[in-house]
């Protein structure tokens, strides 16, 4: 694990993963101990992730969540999520990493992503898929060994052949992913999804719910009501969660002060950050940090 100043969180392309050539928009190899990149945890990326973990133990930590490593377990990271993990040394499995214009290339729906219960989360929870049924754990891990064979070959029409495989991996995973009651009702999901997704990638910009709204397309009230029926929560219930996520985080993770926490996140100054933060948590953003590094 590399060192770091701890002036911000990590953000990592797809580059900084890539073993198998310049230019893919994919990555799919074996995931062990050995497997260094010189990352810094925690981090996050601008691509998705697909962990097949089949042997060892150990956590992974998914934006405020933490969930236990099983043997046969599958992990999900959408763009903008920040994750850490800590490994057992026997640990071993698959690792598929691939950029959504990669994925999306020949799908006619270009929200087909949001469609997966396991990428957007209506819910602030992120766990795992653990495979129980023989069947399943074969046939997973046969598609991930037939998807490392190919890269490896990198033969003619390798790149079709790999995304058709990442399809049927992903069908599969969306068929045995345990869904919550919020997940498969179908009116308003994709407007919270797109909406979720949106916070992941503007939250620095501190835009408003009517921002938001434009943004997708609707109205306000139109936006409020969805999120609402689907979540129990209001937008700015899901805007507010998001940034003191990230407030929390780069506290905790970076040396920034709280001067360029409160620039960075796009405050109008440093006394309303600091009221805003306290009205949310009940302290200050100096004394979070001093407690958290204390109880660590």
């Amino acid at each position: 694990m590399a060192g770091t100043d701890k002036k911000s969180i990590p953000v990592y392309s797809i580059d900084k993963f890539r073993r198998s050539g310049h230019g893919k928009q994919y990555e799919i190899e074996v995931f062990d101990k050995n497997r260094d990149f010189k990352v810094t945890y925690p981090h996050r990326h601008d691509f998705y992730e697909i962990l097949f973990l089949t042997q060892g133990n150990g956590t992974h930590t998914i934006d405020a969540n933490q969930y236990a490593i099983k043997q046969n377990c599958v992990f999900f990271l959408s763009p903008g999520q920040i994750h850490s993990l800590k490994l057992s040394d026997d640990i071993k499995g698959y690792i598929f990493l691939f950029t959504s214009e990669f994925y999306l290339l020949n799908k006619l729906d270009k929200n087909h992503l949001l469609e997966l219960p396991f990428f957007y989360s209506l819910s602030n929870e992120n766990p795992p898929l653990y495979l129980e049924e023989e069947k399943d754990i074969s046939f997973i891990t046969n598609l991930f060994a037939q998807a490392c064979n190919e890269n490896n070959q990198n033969l003619e029409e390798s790149d079709d052949m790999i995304r058709s495989l990442l399809d049927i991996i992903l069908i599969t995973c969306k068929r045995l992913y345990p869904l919550k009651q919020e997940e498969s009702k179908g009116k308003g999901r994709l407007i919270v999804k797109r909406f979720k997704q949106l916070i992941e990638e503007n939250y620095h910009k501190n835009l408003s719910v009517k921002e938001y709204a434009s943004l997708l397309a609707v109205t306000p009230n139109h936006l409020s009501e969805t999120v609402k029926e689907l979540t129990g929560r209001t937008s700015s219930n899901l805007i507010s969660d998001k940034m003191l996520l990230e407030i929390k985080r780069m506290l905790l993770h970076t040396d920034l002060t709280v001067s360029e926490i409160s620039y960075q996140l796009n405050f109008v100054d440093q006394s309303y950050f600091t009221r805003y933060f306290k009205s949310k948590t009940g302290i200050l953003p100096n004394d979070f940090r001093k407690e958290s590094i204390k109880s660590t």
